[in-house]
């Protein structure tokens, strides 16, 4: 026969203090960061980002950009002109361009797409069937795009995700480093696209 264990009351007193922090150590940390998400205290006011974080799941069906099926799911900077593509929206395009080719051994993970409310003048047209040859162009409607409260006036640069979701946007005076930090920790911490 083998002798059976009975702990002694202090030995169940402190296994159950040990299952009890053992417990205390998973849940707790949990439920702070419930709490700091629920409630928005000791969250960092910094940002690691340049553009303007675009949040709340809009794709580019909410700037009034119908965009093709078959359209191949990759990282995009947007180029969006809904009064036309004036001298601010090509050096954007510009810039989509040159951040693209900035990106080198992943910039087959993103493209660069102008999306414009108005056609373009036939000059800038001919330029951009010369220069831009992987440019997508997307059809805008302009009184969709003017009823989003985060799509500004004026010529606009985001950047979107494979899904088709905006992510960034950017304005005009925005310096093409800046972006193309951004994208490419996006390409860094991303599994898709």
């Amino acid at each position: 026969m083998n002798p059976t264990f009975e702990p002694t009351q202090p030995q169940r007193r402190k296994g159950r203090l040990q299952l009890l922090l053992i417990l205390a150590v998973v849940i707790a940390p949990m439920l702070l960061a419930g709490a700091m998400y629920r409630f928005g205290f000791w969250v960092p006011e910094t940002r690691s980002f340049d553009g303007v974080l675009v949040a709340n799941g809009q794709g580019r069906d909410a700037l009034g950009i119908a965009v093709p099926s078959e359209a191949e799911a990759r990282w995009e900077l947007l180029v969006t002109a809904p009064q036309g593509c004036t001298e601010a929206c090509q050096e954007l395009v510009y810039l989509a361009r040159q951040i693209n080719i900035g990106l080198a051994r992943e910039a087959g993970r993103a493209g660069h797409a102008l999306a414009s409310g108005t056609t373009l003048a036939p000059v800038y047209e001919q330029q951009l069937q010369r220069e831009y040859p992987q440019l997508k162009r997307y059809a805008l409607e302009p009184s969709v795009y003017a009823e989003n409260p985060d799509a500004p006036a004026g010529a606009q640069l985001w950047i979107v995700d494979p899904h088709g979701n905006l992510v960034l946007r950017y304005d005009e005076k925005i310096k093409g480093k800046a972006i193309l930090d951004d994208l490419k920790y996006l390409l860094k911490i991303s599994q898709i696209g």
